[in-house]
C-alpha cells in the first residue's frame, strides 16, 4: 500500500468511528429542553405585558386629552360669548364688569380642565408604571421615560 491508500483508509477509519459519536452527541442534545425557546417566549410573553400596558395608558391618555380639549374649547365658547354679551351693555360700568366676569369664568374653566386633564395624565402614567413592572421585562422594553414629552396643560 502506498501513502495515498494509507491515508485515505486512515479517513475512512475516522469517519466510521466519528460518525456514530456524533450522532450519539447530536441525539443527546435534541433530548435537553431547548431553553433558548423558554427564554424567547418568556421574553415575547414579557414584551407583550408591557404592550398591554402602553396600550391602556394610550387609550386613558387619549380620551383624557379629548376632554381636556372638549372643555378647552367649551371655555373659548363660552368666553366668546360673555365678551360678546359685555361689549353690548349701554354703560362703561357694565362693560367692566362683563368683561371681569367672562375672564375670571375663563380662567376658572381653564384652571379647572387642566387640573383634570393633570391628574388624569399622572394616574395614566402611574398605572402605566405599576404595570410595566409588574410584567418584570427588561429596562429598555418600556417607554416610561418619554412621560415628559406629553403636554402638561398649562
Amino acid at each position: 500500500m502506498n501513502t495515498k491508500n494509507i491515508g485515505i483508509a486512515f479517513t475512512v477509519l475516522a469517519l466510521v468511528f466519528a460518525v456514530p459519536a456524533l450522532a450519539q452527541t447530536g441525539s443527546t442534545t435534541a433530548t435537553q429542553p431547548d431553553t433558548s425557546t423558554s427564554t424567547t417566549t418568556n421574553s415575547t410573553s414579557k414584551i407583550l405585558c408591557v404592550g398591554s400596558a402602553v396600550t391602556t395608558r394610550e387609550q386613558t391618555l387619549g380620551s383624557a386629552y379629548a376632554t381636556f380639549t372638549t372643555s378647552t374649547a367649551s371655555a373659548y365658547t363660552a368666553r366668546a360669548t360673555a365678551l360678546a354679551d359685555a361689549y353690548n351693555q349701554t354703560t362703561l360700568s357694565s362693560v367692566k364688569a362683563g368683561v371681569k366676569a367672562s375672564w375670571s369664568t375663563f380662567d376658572s374653566s381653564m384652571k379647572s380642565a387642566r387640573k383634570v386633564w393633570q391628574g388624569s395624565r399622572d394616574s395614566a402614567w402611574k398605572k402605566y408604571r405599576t404595570a410595566a413592572t409588574a410584567c418584570k421585562a427588561s429596562a429598555g422594553v418600556g417607554d416610561g421615560s418619554h412621560a415628559s414629552s406629553e403636554t402638561s396643560g398649562k
